[in-house]
Order: C-alpha cells, then structure tokens, then sequence
C-alpha cells in the first residue's frame, strides 16, 4: 500500500529525550539520543525493542502529547509544537469509559471534535460495524471480553478518519487466541484498504507480531533508545509463521538483538549498556535465573539453546526471556551470540550445583561481573559499623540513570545479593549491613 511518490507524512528529526531529576537536580541521562526517522503513507512501522528502550517515549512525541529535549517532529510539513489533529492512539489498556455503552464510547471522540450529533452517530455505527462489533452497540464495557473491549478501542480511534494510528502494544493484554483473531482481521481490513486511515506506526515486544503486521521495523537499542537496524519486511500479507522465509527473518531479528556491541562509551548500545556502577539492572529474579539455566542444560538443548525455539517453547516473548538470559552472560553464566544462548562452564556447574554450592557461585560471579554489588560489598567491609544506608548507593545511581532506574537496579541488586549470602538488608531501616547474611 506504500505510496513512493509522496514525501513522508511524518519526520523524525535528531529527537532526544531526557530523564528529569538527576541527584544534583539537572537533567538526567537520555531516554531516547539521535532519533530520526519518517512515516510514509501506506505501510505498517514497528517499533521494536525492549522495556525501558523508550519505545512508548516516541509514540508520545509523535502524537505531540510531549515535547522532545531536543530535535524536532514534522507533521505535514509543518513543526509539531502540541497534540497533532488527524493522530489517533490505542492503548494497551483497553481505556473505556465504564459509565458508557459502546456506541458511546466510540462517539466520544467525535462529540469532543464537535462533530454534529446524526453523523457522529453514522460513523461510529460504521466503524462499530467495520471492527466487528455490529450487534453491541448498546452492551457496556462490563458485559465484553477483553478482545471485544480491545476492539472497541479500536474503533474509537477509527472513527475520526486519523491520518496515523498509534499503537501502543495494542495486543498484549489479550489471551494468545484473541490477540492472534485480531491481528489477522486488523491485517486483513488493511489490506483490503478498508481503514480510513494512511499509516500505522505500532510499539510491539513480540518479534514475530513485528514480522507478522509490519512492513518496516526499527529494532530499537536500550539506555538509551536508538534506531539500531530498520529492517524492510516484503513477505506479501496474509504472512505464514511457518513459512522459511518468515522463519528466517524472526530468527535473523533474534540474532542482532544478542549481538554484542563493540561501543566502549557508557550508556551506549549493548546488552548491558553502561560502565561500572552506572550499569542498568534488570528486574529478574534468581527462580528464572536457575530455572533458564536449567531449561538450557537440560535435554534437548543439552547446554545451547536457540532463542525463538526457547520463547516458542517457554512461551515468552523477549520482554520476558532476554532480560534473563542477558542476566546468565552478565553473570558470565552463558554466551548469546547470533540468536542462540549457550551455557558456559560455570553456567553449567550452576545448573547441576546443590542450593548451598549454587549460592556460593552465584554470590561469587556478582561480585566479579556487578559493579554494584562489589560495590556495596566493600564499602560495608571498610565501614567500622559495617552497615551504610540504601541511600547512600541510590543517588549514585541517580548521576548515571533516572530515579525509576536507579530504585530498580538497587532493588535488583538487593535480590541478588540477598540470594549470594553477600549481605542482609533491612527493609525497615533502609539499610545493608554485614549482620548474618547467611
């Protein structure tokens, strides 16, 4: 449906986007750093990534709903200096008004444009009708399953004719059948032309949604976000997932997800961007971490894995499955490398270890691989008390990451350490000390 004759219909120029709040009270690390980007009428983007890679951050700028630190957003033509007519979003809660029916849900919109009551009740009624809901028109939210809630969503978007359709992770809240129904009959009408709308820019975690809807995805890098790979997808609709050629390309997307980065700057592209203490942590907990590593050893991947064959299986996506393998190579517990996770020596003595011998390893490897944890570990050491407050590590943190961040990676860090026997935490007092770690 892409139209090559017609400039873009939106530019992305040189965006960044910065935390607000660092310790001493300036402006805190980028959120997003460089983003350029267009939309062309007629095609399906994805913005793929991970959490935290500020994938939500850009769908926001784009609709003008916030203002960029630096670099501009051109819509027709036109700086986007505030919320942009002719832009519509779907949330990935459902967002409707619990007090209205679904006709009024959908004519919300409408009514706020001021468009005259007959015709705003012809084009929800249309739109209703187009995303398969004809019949509910007067059902309230209550009575709908959660894809019929999404669909209503959906329609109320719809029905102001935008000239872009934001998306933001549209389909993961719903069950893995109702989601799939949906993509399809939302593939399905526009490629029959059938949505009154030009372009469709989507957030998505799922890389096979990516393959399945998009014509173009931009693989977005963490801390900060930026356009690592655009990568063209020109298999023709409707897509088969077990098609080689669509196969190939979730695969070939997995591998330059795990690709090691050869930056050497802090809070550059990498799996674990930053430098010493100022590294990001991610929320996973040490039941995944053993029982990731145990999947792997075990039969019949037998100590390597490859990665969509593992999220098929575990039935993860990369939200969920990257955070913990990229914890086992942090840990230096396993190797990803071009799509596949392989256990190295260590990873495997962990996978067979006893808990007393596990913990000890694990205690081991955090202080040789996580800066903050060696950290903590020798200030404690150095302390005659042997104890310092959780404050003390927070705003160090907060000079290489936002607030939100620096309270999850000391929390992480807390979790992990708590499992090594490296040091107790008070939760009360908000403090770590030396006193019966065991």
């Amino acid at each position: 449906m892409l139209d090559a004759a017609k400039g873009p219909l939106l530019e992305v120029r040189n965006v960044t986007q910065r935390y607000r709040g660092g310790s001493h009270g300036d402006d805190g690390p980028p959120v997003l750093e460089g983003m350029s980007t267009v939309l062309n009428e007629g095609e399906i983007v994805g913005l793929l990534g991970r959490s935290g890679c500020g994938k939500s951050t850009l769908l926001r700028i784009v609709s003008g709903l916030i203002r960029p630190s630096s670099g501009e957003v051109i819509y027709q033509g036109a700086k986007l200096e505030g919320p942009a007519d002719g832009v519509a979003m779907v949330f990935q809660s459902f967002a409707l008004f619990p007090w209205l029916s679904v006709l009024e849900n959908v004519e919300i919109g409408l009514k706020a444009i001021r468009v005259p009551a007959e015709e705003a009740r012809q084009r929800a009624l249309a739109a209703i009708d187009l995303i398969g809901l004809d019949g509910f028109e007067s059902a309230y939210p209550k009575e709908l399953s959660g894809g019929m809630r999404q669909r209503v969503g959906f329609a109320r978007a719809l029905v102001v004719h935008p000239n872009i359709l934001l998306m933001d992770e549209p389909f993961s809240a719903l069950d893995v059948l109702t989601a799939e129904t949906l993509r399809s009959d939302l593939v399905e009408l526009w490629t029959e032309g059938r949505l009154p709308i030009k372009t469709v820019l989507m957030v998505t975690h799922n890389i096979e949604e990516a393959v399945l809807m998009c014509d173009r995805i931009l693989v977005l890098s963490s801390h900060p976000g930026r356009i690592a790979s655009e990568i063209r997808v020109t298999l023709p609709h409707p897509r088969d997932r077990l098609d080689p050629q669509f196969r190939q390309l979730v695969d070939n997307i997995y591998a330059l997800m795990t690709r090691r980065s050869t930056s050497k700057q802090p809070g550059r592209d990498g799996l674990f961007p930053g430098s010493g203490i100022g590294m990001v942590l991610p929320r996973v907990s040490t039941n995944s971490i053993a029982g990731l590593t145990e999947e792997v050893a075990a039969a019949p991947y037998n100590g390597k894995a490859d990665l969509p064959h593992l999220a098929d299986s575990l039935q993860l996506e990369i939200d969920e499955l990257f955070p913990i393998a990229e914890t086992l190579q942090l840990l230096r517990f396993a190797e990803l490398e071009e799509g596949d996770i392989k256990l190295t020596g260590a990873g495997r003595r962990f996978a067979d270890a006893e808990v007393d011998q596990r913990k000890r390893l694990f205690g081991d490897h955090l202080l040789a691989y996580v800066p903050l944890a060696a950290r903590i570990k020798r200030v404690l050491d150095e302390r005659p008390t042997h104890t310092a407050p959780a404050s003390r590590f927070r705003e160090e943190l907060e000079d290489y990451m936002s607030e939100e961040y620096a309270e999850r990676t000391l929390r992480t860090a807390i979790m992990w350490c708590r499992y090594g026997e490296l040091f107790a935490y008070d939760e009360d007092a908000q403090a770590f000390s030396m006193e019966n770690p065991e």
